[in-house]
């Protein structure tokens, strides 16, 4: 199973962690990770590139994390929205088994 964790504060997004492998197929043949993998990649790249957000980012296999360091911008906040959408559409389309999202308040 895939947990992710989005952690925020006063509505705010602070961190985000995702971790483990779905076990919906073989590896290589697995689309539920290959969808969070490339949801997950694509919005670390994309608050990279088209944000001046600062956020410290941990890769490895079958982990990823990041935390925001100076807060967020109205762009990283609609990337992160559109993050967390996709994949909620894959946790209700796919069983809870294989992708499990837990939004933090703290």
């Amino acid at each position: 199973m895939i947990k992710v964790t989005v952690t925020k504060r006063n509505g705010e997004y602070i961190a985000f962690e995702s971790k483990g492998h779905a076990g919906f197929a073989e590896s290589g043949r697995d689309i539920i990770c290959s969808a969070v993998s490339a949801l997950t990649i694509n919005a670390v790249n994309s608050i990279d590139a088209f944000t001046d957000d600062i956020m410290h980012v941990k890769s490895e296999e079958g982990y990823l994390a990041w935390e925001f360091l100076s807060g967020t911008s109205r762009e990283t906040r609609l990337l992160m929205d559109s993050l967390v959408l996709g994949l909620t559409q894959i946790q209700e389309n796919y069983d809870k088994q294989y992708l499990k999202i837990t939004i933090k308040e703290v």
